[in-house]
C-alpha cells in the first residue's frame, strides 16, 4: 500500500512538473517567451464571452451586460439612457463590442428605488412609474428606475412641479414671501401682448381660460400660499407680472429640458407644465435649488474604455445659475410645501414639491434634502391624454384621482427614506429674512377691526 501512494505521489508531482514545463516552455524552448498562460488568458480575453460590453457601478462592480437591446435589461431606463448618451456621443460606440462603461450608479440606492417603485405599480400596469435619484452640485445620477420598460421614453407633462421656476424668477425679480395679489376661480388674459416670449413675440391666447384644480372662491395670494396650495391663476397672474421668458430661462437654467431635446415651448401656460420633461431633467432641476443655484450637467456615465484599453471621459461640468440666498428662499417654501402636505415630510428636513397634469394626465413628485434629490413621473403608457389618471387601479389600489402626494409622493417618500437611512443628516441654509420675509409692494390688504 505504502508503495502504490508513494507512486501516486511520484506520478503526481510529475504531473505537475510537466505542466509547468509546458507553460514555461512553449515549443522552440525559448524561456524568455512570454508563457503559453498569457496567451491562454488573452485567449479567454478574445473569446465571444469576454467581448460583451458591461455596465459598471460607481464601485467597480458589474451592474449588468449591455448589448445596446434594453428589452431584456433588468433596468430599463437605465439601459435606455446609456444608449442614448452613446448615440450622442459616438454612434459607432453602439456596434462595438468589449465596452466596460462606468457608471454613477449606486447600487443599493438603484435597489430602493425599484422597490419603492415596485410596492406601488406594476409591471403589468398600463400606467408608467419612473424615478431618478440625483446628487446635489455633483449631477451625479445615483438611480433611475422604471416600473417598466417605457419604449417610447419617459417625457411626461411635469405639472404643477414647474410652479417653483416662476417662485424663483420672482424671488430674483425682488418679490417677498408674502407679495401677492387677488386671484379669482378662473384666470384669462385680457390682452394678445400679456405674455411675450424670450423673441419678444406676444403669445397670450385670450381664447383660453385657466381654473383652479379647488374651488375656495376670490381671496388674496402671496408667493408662499400660492406655491403651497398649487393656485393655477395665482400663477398666471405672477407670470404675466414676472414675464414669461424670465420664468423660462430661469427654468433652463435650473437645468429643465424638454423631453424631446427642442427648446421649450414658450407657452403662457409654461408654469403650470405644458413641458414634457423626463425626471432626470426635473430632478437635476431642483438639485440645483438644493445645492444653492450650483447647477451640473447630469452625469450617468464617467468614463467608456473600449476592448483595446482606450478610455474615453466623461467630466462633470458646473456652474452657478442662481444667487445663493434666492435658492434658499426657495427652498424656504418648498420646505413648507413638503410639510403641509399628506406625506408629512421624510424624518428629517426635506423641501418638495407635488405636480398634477391637466384634468390628471400626468402625476409627479420632486423633492430633496441637501445631499439627495429625486423625482417621481407617472403616467399611462397608452396616451395620457386618453387615459388620465381618474378611476384607475395601480398597484392592486384604486384611486378615484391620483395627484402628486398620491402615488408619485409615495414612491419618493419610500425610497428616499431608505436611501437616507443611516446617513447624517444635513440641513438647509436658513432664508434672508431680511431679504425676502415679509411683503414690499404688493401686501396683504388691512384686515378691518372688529368695532
Amino acid at each position: 500500500m505504502k508503495a502504490f501512494l508513494g507512486f501516486l505521489g511520484v506520478a503526481t508531482l510529475g504531473a505537475v512538473v510537466a505542466v509547468f514545463v509546458l507553460l514555461r516552455s512553449p515549443a522552440g524552448g525559448n524561456g524568455d517567451k512570454e508563457p503559453v498562460a498569457s496567451v491562454s488568458i488573452a485567449a479567454a480575453s478574445a473569446s465571444p464571452a469576454a467581448r460583451k460590453s458591461v455596465l459598471l457601478d460607481a464601485e467597480g462592480a458589474v451592474i449588468e451586460e449591455f448589448s445596446g437591446d434594453c428589452t431584456d435589461s433588468r433596468y430599463p431606463y437605465l439601459c435606455r439612457y446609456v444608449e442614448g448618451r452613446l448615440l450622442a456621443e459616438d454612434p459607432q460606440l453602439l456596434t462595438r463590442d468589449g465596452l466596460t462603461i462606468q457608471t454613477t450608479i449606486d447600487q443599493r440606492l438603484q435597489r430602493t428605488a425599484q422597490q419603492a417603485v415596485d410596492a406601488y405599480v406594476h409591471r403589468d400596469d398600463p400606467q408608467v412609474a419612473t424615478q431618478v435619484v440625483i446628487v446635489p452640485g455633483e449631477g451625479v445620477v445615483k438611480a433611475m428606475v422604471t416600473s417598466r420598460d417605457p419604449a417610447d421614453g419617459p417625457g411626461l407633462q411635469q405639472g404643477t412641479t414647474a410652479m417653483p421656476y416662476a417662485l424663483a424668477a420672482a424671488l430674483a425679480a425682488g418679490w417677498r414671501y408674502d407679495d401677492g395679489f387677488f386671484v379669482g376661480e378662473a384666470y384669462r388674459p385680457q390682452r394678445f401682448s400679456a405674455f411675450k416670449d424670450c423673441a419678444g413675440r406676444s403669445v397670450a391666447d385670450m381664447a383660453v381660460k385657466i381654473h383652479n384644480r379647488k374651488k375656495v372662491g376670490a381671496r388674496f395670494v402671496t408667493l408662499r400660499s400660492g406655491t403651497r396650495d398649487a393656485v393655477n391663476t395665482f400663477f398666471m397672474q405672477l407670470q404675466e407680472k414676472v414675464g414669461l421668458c424670465e420664468t423660462i430661462q430661469m427654468a433652463q437654467r435650473l437645468g429643465l429640458r424638454s423631453a424631446d431635446g427642442k427648446p421649450l415651448q414658450e407657452f403662457e401656460t409654461f408654469p403650470l407644465g405644458i413641458a414634457k420633461a423626463d425626471p432626470v431633467s426635473v430632478a437635476n432641476s431642483y438639485a440645483s435649488l438644493a445645492a444653492r443655484g450650483r447647477f451640473c450637467e447630469p452625469r450617468v456615465i464617467t468614463e467608456i474604455q473600449d476592448g483595446s484599453g482606450a478610455v474615453r471621459a466623461f467630466p462633470a461640468h458646473c456652474e452657478q445659475v442662481l444667487d445663493p440666498a434666492v435658492a434658499d428662499a426657495v427652498t424656504g417654501v418648498l420646505k413648507d410645501v413638503l410639510a403641509k402636505s399628506t406625506l408629512k415630510g421624510i424624518g428629517r428636513e426635506a423641501a418638495g414639491m407635488p405636480g398634477h397634469g391637466d384634468i390628471f394626465r400626468t402625476a409627479w413628485f420632486a423633492g430633496y434634502t441637501p445631499g439627495l434629490a429625486s423625482a417621481v413621473s407617472l403616467g399611462d403608457s397608452r396616451d395620457p391624454l386618453r387615459h388620465p389618471l381618474v378611476d384607475v387601479t395601480i398597484g392592486g389600489r384604486r384611486y378615484s384621482r391620483v395627484d402628486g402626494t398620491s402615488v408619485p409622493g409615495l414612491i419618493w417618500k419610500k425610497a428616499m427614506t431608505e436611501a437616507l437611512r443611516g446617513t447624517q443628516e444635513t440641513r438647509f441654509v436658513r432664508p434672508d429674512a431680511e431679504r425676502f420675509g415679509g411683503c414690499r409692494d404688493a401686501c396683504p390688504p388691512p384686515v378691518p377691526r372688529r368695532r
